[in-house]
């Protein structure tokens, strides 16, 4: 079976020119059909391109929160594990009083521990909601990794009250002291 195109010019009714021209015509709008779709073609390839990009980045940015969070958890492991293995054993019956979050605390603890917190070689520290006595140079390792677990330091309390004293001094250092003064 011939198609219409060959049956119009059998019979007459069409030329070939007329035939040439249609024939152009189809070809044209065929080969505009698919450049359109390889346009489309490469617009989905981008977008899924965009689309695998976007995903990438939130697995990424999911992967640097769960790092953070075990990092968290490793640095909470290593404190809780010096305190556990450094924590001195209290037995005593003087109190000792320390603040901690605006809160007077309170510990008992021999005299003897009680005179080496004051001086700082003990130093207070909390966990899980529990007060122990570390020696000072773990509380170093504990405040390297986590300074809120230290909870009451002496040393540094002393430096504060020295350095507040001496400005108390250097403010009367601007008057003259007479020479006839006695006492």
């Amino acid at each position: 079976m011939a198609s219409l195109q060959e049956q119009l010019l059998k019979a007459g009714l069409a030329d070939k020119s007329s035939a040439k021209k249609a024939r152009a015509e189809k070809r044209k709008k065929q080969k505009l059909q698919n450049k359109n779709k390889q346009v489309e073609v490469d617009e989905a390839r981008i977008a899924a391109k965009q689309a695998a990009e976007e995903k990438k980045s939130r697995d990424r940015a999911l992967n640097e929160a769960q790092q953070r969070a075990r990092e968290e958890r490793s640095i909470k492991a290593q404190v809780r594990q010096l305190i556990e293995m450094n924590k001195q054993v209290r037995k005593g019956d003087t109190v000792l009083n320390f603040t901690h979050d605006n809160l007077v605390k309170r510990l008992y603890v021999s005299a003897e521990m009680h005179r080496q917190v004051t001086k700082g070689r003990l130093v207070v520290v909390v966990l899980d909601d529990a007060y122990e006595l570390v020696p000072a140079p773990v509380a170093d390792k504990i405040a390297q990794r986590d300074g809120e677990s230290i909870v009451y330091r002496a040393d540094l309390d002393t430096r504060d009250n020295e350095g507040k004293q001496q400005e108390e001094d250097d403010w009367y250092a601007d008057y003259e002291i007479p020479d006839d003064l006695t006492w």
